[in-house]
């Protein structure tokens, strides 16, 4: 806590004696982070200062190998003050009340608040509930640590209890698990229960095949656009798992109330009662980026920030944006190698308006596709052609992400406990 205050006052001290304004980042995730680090590397020499309510930064791809057990959560949680310190980037830990584009001031929570020469706007967007009666209240999330501890321990109360119960509607109850929404979250996090709950049951001494998993899509298809061969792919995976996964699709849930989803198909309305309901689907704006004056034509039909290629809003040169809450003129998907490359070409463009020069246009593109598809199992799709399955996807994935966590040292030390836990998996087996 003294760092971030004694940093905190040292930024202050500076902006009391130097007309230079500081650049805020808003936001932690990929794309803000990433741009501190990148210029810190730079050693750009304007002040600048990286906002978030929360301690820590959370490298969210690998959430369910905290879920699964597969990692260790200390790998993918790391504190912003740690991640930069010495840096010359100051860490602030609080929340953003308003943005004013037009006089360049953030306010904040706290009573703080700073006119900035250049803001990084890394907000991201918050859970949407697509106007579904009872989905906030029953259904659980899927984008944090505390969701991911959260989720785990209803999985596992869940199973407990039903070893116990005597009454078989209840048992049936407590040992579905419906996942609404069949997009990349919803797909990973079913494949992967698939597989978990089966082991942890049958170590309870329950019957693996009273499991009952069940994923729920409104549209035609899972991963809606995604290439038709990456969702074969995922299908497959899904027939495959240790137990059956029924993949409702066409299918509208129209609301959720305890225990219970209602939902619409074939024109006829059904009822699922299920104790485990996880929200995968839908992202809606973040309330401070919807709050920002925009002229017309400054969005995107869902509320995004439209950007140029230099990655600069259409009307404000000065504000840079990256992540779930701005799109480009060619979007892409949603991912962190997306952010992370945002990111750099942001901490570019900065310094190179800081030493006079004008910014180019970010060059980024997708190197990659990787998906989870069960326990110790992912599918890499590698510039667009080559596919890899199973075990080896996996330990492809993994690298990959263990390539984008902050920090070489992180990275050296999460690569190496990977890759005893495989190499002592592996032997184990023999």
């Amino acid at each position: 806590m003294s760092n971030v205050l004694d940093g905190t006052l040292e930024i202050s001290q500076k902006l009391l004696t130097s007309e230079t304004l500081p650049t805020l980042i808003l936001g932690g995730g990929f794309t803000g982070l990433f741009t501190a680090l990148h210029l810190s590397r730079q050693h750009y020499t304007t002040p600048t200062i990286l906002i978030d309510r929360e301690w820590s930064f959370i490298f969210k791809p690998l959430l369910y190998e905290v879920l699964s057990g597969e990692m260790n959560m200390q790998f993918i949680s790391h504190r912003y003050d740690s991640l930069l310190h010495k840096s010359g980037i100051t860490f602030i830990r609080d929340e953003v009340q308003s943005i004013d584009l037009q006089q360049r001031q953030v306010r904040l929570a706290s009573g703080l608040h700073y006119t900035y020469s250049n803001l990084v706007l890394s907000l991201g967007g918050v859970v949407g509930y697509c106007g579904v009666k009872g989905a906030k209240e029953y259904t659980l999330p899927f984008s944090t640590i505390e969701d991911a501890i959260a989720l785990g321990k209803q999985l596992r109360d869940c199973l407990q209890r039903a070893t116990q119960s005597e009454e078989l509607q209840q048992k049936k109850t407590l040992l579905t698990f419906a996942i609404l929404g069949a997009g990349r979250t919803g797909v990973e996090l079913t494949a992967t229960l698939a597989d978990l709950l089966p082991d942890w049951y049958d170590s309870l001494g329950g019957e693996i095949s009273d499991i009952r998993v069940v994923i729920i899509q409104r549209g035609k298809k899972i991963l809606k656009g995604d290439r038709d061969r990456l969702r074969q792919t995922a299908e497959v995976a899904l027939q495959k798992r240790s137990v059956i996964i029924e993949v409702m699709l066409e299918t509208a849930v129209i609301e959720v109330r305890q225990n219970i989803i209602v939902i619409k198909r074939n024109d006829l309305v059904e009822e699922i009662t299920a104790a485990t309901i996880i929200w995968t689907t839908g992202i809606a704006t973040n309330p401070l980026i919807d709050a920002l004056s925009i002229p017309e034509g400054g969005r995107d039909p869902h509320g995004r920030l439209k950007l140029t290629n230099t990655l600069e809003l259409l009307d404000f040169p000065e504000v840079f944006a990256g992540g779930d809450c701005a799109v480009m003129e060619h979007p892409l998907p949603l991912t962190a190698q997306v952010a992370y490359q945002q990111g750099a070409a942001i901490a570019h463009n900065l310094q190179a308006l800081s030493e006079g020069h004008s910014p180019i246009d970010a060059e980024i593109e997708m190197r990659r596709t990787l998906m989870k598809l069960g326990l110790n199992e992912s599918v890499a799709e590698l510039f667009d052609r080559y596919e890899v399955q199973g075990h080896l996807g996996h330990l492809i994935r993994q690298a990959a992400y263990i390539e984008l966590l902050p920090t070489l040292a992180r990275n050296f030390k999460g690569t190496l406990e990977w890759i005893s836990d495989e190499l002592f998996q592996r032997c184990s087996g023999v």
